[in-house]
């Protein structure tokens, strides 16, 4: 009897097919930074210049399945808030995107960028308030200081925000993984 139903085990998981999907690779020259399978979530910039976030439910002949999330409050009848979530679906396909959105925690370069140019502007002016009240105290060096952070802060915003652009240094790759073509 335990033989049988071994044997009966083997034949049913030698019948079992498992399913494999297609996937993305996203590379840095020759290394692997990121890939995208469904279950996934991605996040980039179209080459429309639109910012798409959504979890990936297919890749499928070279396009993203992708399935988006709006939340937002809601007032219900009684005057209290509730989260509302709504979904909808999008396709694009890869060659449609631009840019990748930057993976893992990094440094804000854009966010300290404008901090330098708010303290920089601020430097600015009250060393301008300076000059008016009492032109003894005026220091030209804060003045240059001043305008060093302004510069300083508007090149690391300008560095800043474009994510991994795809193109000389990286590069994305649709990986076919089954070929459905019998013959």
């Amino acid at each position: 009897m335990k033989l049988l139903l071994l044997s009966w085990f083997f034949f049913i998981a030698a019948n079992c097919l498992a399913q494999s999907t297609d996937f993305m690779l996203l590379k840095n020259k020759s290394r692997t930074v990121k890939t995208y399978f469904p279950g996934s979530s991605i996040s980039f910039t179209s080459a429309n210049g639109a910012h798409i976030e959504g979890d990936i439910y297919a890749i499928k002949n070279d396009t993203l399945f992708l399935k988006q999330y709006i939340i937002r409050q809601a007032t219900t009848q009684l005057g209290f808030y509730i989260l509302d979530t709504s979904t909808y679906y999008v396709q694009y396909h890869y060659n449609q995107i631009k840019s990748m959105g930057t993976t893992g925690r990094h440094f804000d370069l854009g966010g300290s960028g404008a901090v330098l140019m708010g303290g920089g502007l601020l430097l600015t002016i009250a060393s301008g308030v300076v000059y008016l009240a009492d032109n003894k105290k005026f220091s030209p060096q804060l003045l240059a200081a001043s305008a060093g952070l302004i510069g300083v802060g508007y090149l690391l915003s300008k560095k800043a925000g474009k994510g991994m652009v795809i193109g000389k240094k990286f590069s994305l790759l649709y990986v076919k993984a089954v070929d459905n073509k019998k013959g």
